[in-house]
């Protein structure tokens, strides 16, 4: 689902104290193999999910909007699936060569085993799925690189690569993230100011190890040109604008706005223009206290201009949110709103979901379904405070209602419950150690057009610096 990620304030508030440039990087280099870093990472992942008061099995995404029933590798169905697997990271980042212009290169290794999942309980895009027996692979891997030039505090990477932008994010809330093939160009030329450029032809999934992988959403990228840029005013006011034009879908396959209608037809292909804008403001009351507003929005535009009509459909969501922090707790309330005449609400579109920077995009739901609006709580503690460093816990819930789904006349209702526990060990031989409890509960009426289900999640997560 989501990237594990209170991720816009977050993300602000690491701008403004991490991005300003105050040097030449490329000056300050110290070699190519100096400032080379290895990190290696291995995760344990256990996760089932219980489609409640129904013995199919569904096969749910955000970006569909609809949950679809999967047969077991038996030909029966089944409404729980459960899988344990190891994923296995190996990052490599050169240092740039010295000179006014610097060069370098990044490379990956990607490892995913199957620890168990059967034939009737594989379906959490875990692992790949056999073609003949529809159960799960038991291992799978991936390799990539990307070369890299840098001038001044502007790099320019091209290759495979991970990326974390508004408009195209890689997906890592599975054993392995997805990758991107394309060149992105990271500018700091001016103090505050960060600007990207990116082209990308390439996606795989996290269930994939092969180019051109079919995402979540059951599509295929074909291309992606996007640009934007975070503008740090003060320490405490930011503001980011991004910009993308997607092209999805294969030759002789039309994929529609709304894929639980898709039609075949010849040449077809679906285009996505996507624009996204935050503010984040951090108002800081006293030393222990501070008051943070967050916006978030995205405008779409979705067409095929190779179907006869021609179609255009348009979807707008946005979120506010306001977090207090007093000591060791943050409280959070929100709201968010979907917008448009698209049937799908909001049509996510072409990676794995990683790059929905709103307030309820949550552990299982995004609330983003035509018309729907939705409000959250949120409460945060950290129990460093209380003698526990290393130790966190978060619950939320967040409710939706006035969703237009199947023709009906915004009946549709849910809500979501999540609560969220995890520890990081402090010092000693398992130093950096992270176990993460996460738990999901979600709830529709028939007019939200949704299972209900419980989700459990167990994360194991143990990362080691070598360079």
């Amino acid at each position: 689902m989501q990237k594990m990620k209170w991720s816009v304030i977050a993300f602000a508030v690491a701008a403004a104290t991490s991005q300003m440039a105050v040097a030449s990087q490329q000056s300050e280099s110290q070699g190519f193999i100096e400032d080379s870093k290895l990190d290696l990472h291995a995760r344990t992942l256990y996760f089932n999910r219980d489609f409640r008061n129904d013995r199919g099995q569904y096969n749910y995404d955000k970006d569909n909007k609809k949950a679809r029933k999967m047969k077991a590798a038996n030909g029966k169905t089944q409404g729980y699936r459960e899988d344990l697997g190891l994923g296995l990271k190996a990052i490599y980042e050169s240092g740039f060569t010295q000179g006014t212009v610097g060069f370098g290169v990044d490379a990956f290794g990607l490892q995913g085993i199957k620890l168990d999942s059967g034939g009737g309980r594989h379906g959490n895009n875990q692992f790949p799925t056999d073609g003949r027996s529809g159960k799960a692979q038991d291992n799978y891997s991936q390799a990539g690189a990307a070369v890299k030039a840098r001038l001044s505090n502007t790099t320019l990477k091209y290759g495979q690569q991970f990326v974390d932008l508004p408009v195209l994010s890689t997906d890592d809330s599975r054993l392995l993230p997805q990758s991107t093939t394309g060149f992105l160009i990271t500018s700091e030329e001016i103090d505050g100011l960060v600007v990207h450029a990116g082209h990308f032809t390439a996606l795989s999934a996290m269930d994939q190890s092969f180019r051109d992988s079919e995402t979540s959403s059951g599509r295929t990228l074909r291309s992606i040109d996007l640009v934007g840029a975070r503008y740090n005013f003060t320490d405490n006011l930011s503001a980011a604008y991004y910009y993308a034009d997607a092209k999805t879908g294969q030759k002789g396959n039309y994929v529609a706005a709304d894929p639980a209608n898709d039609v075949e037809q010849s040449g077809g292909r679906y285009n996505a223009k996507k624009q996204y804008l935050n503010v984040n403001y951090n108002h800081p009351i006293a030393d222990d206290q501070s008051v943070t507003v967050d916006f978030n929005a995205y405008s779409t535009r979705y067409n095929n201009k190779e179907l006869a009509d021609k179609r255009t459909t348009k979807n707008n969501v946005r979120s506010m949110a306001f977090a207090y922090n007093l000591g060791a707790h943050t409280f959070t309330v929100g709201r968010q709103c979907v917008e448009g005449n698209e049937d799908g609400g909001y049509v996510y579109g072409y990676d794995g979901g990683g790059s929905v920077y709103l307030l309820n995009d949550v552990q299982f739901n995004d609330f983003t379904q035509k018309g729907e609006v939705s409000n959250q709580v949120r409460y945060d503690l950290d129990l460093e405070t209380f003698g526990v460093p290393g130790l966190s816990f978060m619950t939320r819930y967040v409710r939706g209602s006035k969703i237009a789904s199947d023709g009906n006349r915004h009946q549709g209702k849910n809500w979501e419950r999540d609560i969220d526990v995890r520890y990081v060990v402090q010092s000693g031989v398992a130093k950096d150690l992270s176990l993460h409890v996460r738990n999901a509960t979600y709830r529709a009426n028939d007019a939200a057009g949704n299972p209900d289900i419980n989700e459990v999640r167990f994360i194991a997560e143990y990362p080691l610096s070598i360079l």
